[in-house]
């Protein structure tokens, strides 16, 4: 069970076909207000870890120069698509398959103003040298966007188990589906019920994505690696990195977190 892996690639493949201006307005904001900045004029920004493509589209949109790549090669094809979409032969967007844990690859990018890397580094089977591989992309006074699963303890050891389940045989995927599917979608109807509020409308405004795309990333995501705060925040402080913002899930799911280079 050891080498077996999700395939993130088709999962946001069949994402691309929710895609809308509003989700892209959505992912939009989400940069804009992570990073404290309203446009990216002049930037250099990577994707490291593309996947679906949407953040590299909202980067490309908001004014920066991109450069995307990706380890899973249907993650590469959704991005493409993207651009060929919405930004056809553009010379500011490049898309390349590759892989965070290539420090030689890495290394040749240099350094941009903006590295973004949401969800991505906790599922390579090195979480911590491509944390370190990335945290050389940085330029000095760049910023640094990433989002690393929470370390909930036991419970991460049960969602571990989940995964290797999903991802061991095609029952076990369906049945994986077919129990923790109608769990997170009977969660979000009480939290909506109790706050009055709709979360599944809140969840798309906050990233322009699909509750239902993300369910099954978690549920099957493999390989599989967690972090806390602290850990992540004295790592990166212990670098040169200062952290300008922090949302905690305080529970399942990922932590965000934006550093700035000061050194």
């Amino acid at each position: 069970m050891s080498g077996i892996r999700f395939e993130f690639g088709k999962n946001w493949r069949n994402f691309l076909s929710l895609l809308t201006e509003e989700r892209i307005d959505h992912a939009m904001t989400s940069l804009q207000r992570h990073l404290g900045l309203d446009r990216l004029d002049g930037l250099k920004f990577v994707d490291a870890g593309s996947g679906s493509g949407l953040f590299s589209l909202a980067a490309r949109r908001l004014g920066a120069t991109v450069h995307s790549f990706d380890f899973d090669p249907s993650s590469v094809g959704c991005t493409q698509e993207l651009k060929r979409r919405y930004f056809h032969d553009d010379p500011n967007w490049t898309i390349q398959h590759a892989s965070v844990l290539d420090q030689n690859y890495v290394q040749s990018l240099g350094q941009f103003d903006v590295v973004y890397s949401w969800g991505v580094l906790h599922h390579t089977g090195s979480m911590w040298p491509a944390i370190e591989n990335v945290n050389r992309l940085v330029a000095s006074n760049g910023r640094l966007f990433i989002a690393l699963y929470n370390d909930q303890g036991w419970k991460s050891k049960v969602w571990l188990w989940v995964k290797q389940i999903y991802c061991s045989s095609t029952i076990g995927r369906w049945a994986m589906i077919a129990i923790w599917v109608p769990h997170f979608f009977a969660r979000m109807c009480v939290t909506s019920l109790l706050s009055g509020t709709n979360k599944f409308a809140s969840y798309h405004r906050e990233r322009g994505m699909s509750p239902v795309h993300d369910w099954i990333d978690w549920i099957g995501g493999l390989p599989f690696e967690v972090a806390t705060c602290d850990e992540i925040t004295q790592y990166h402080e212990q670098r040169g990195f200062k952290l300008l913002k922090l949302i905690s899930t305080k529970g399942l799911g990922n932590n965000e977190f934006v550093f700035q280079r000061t050194n």
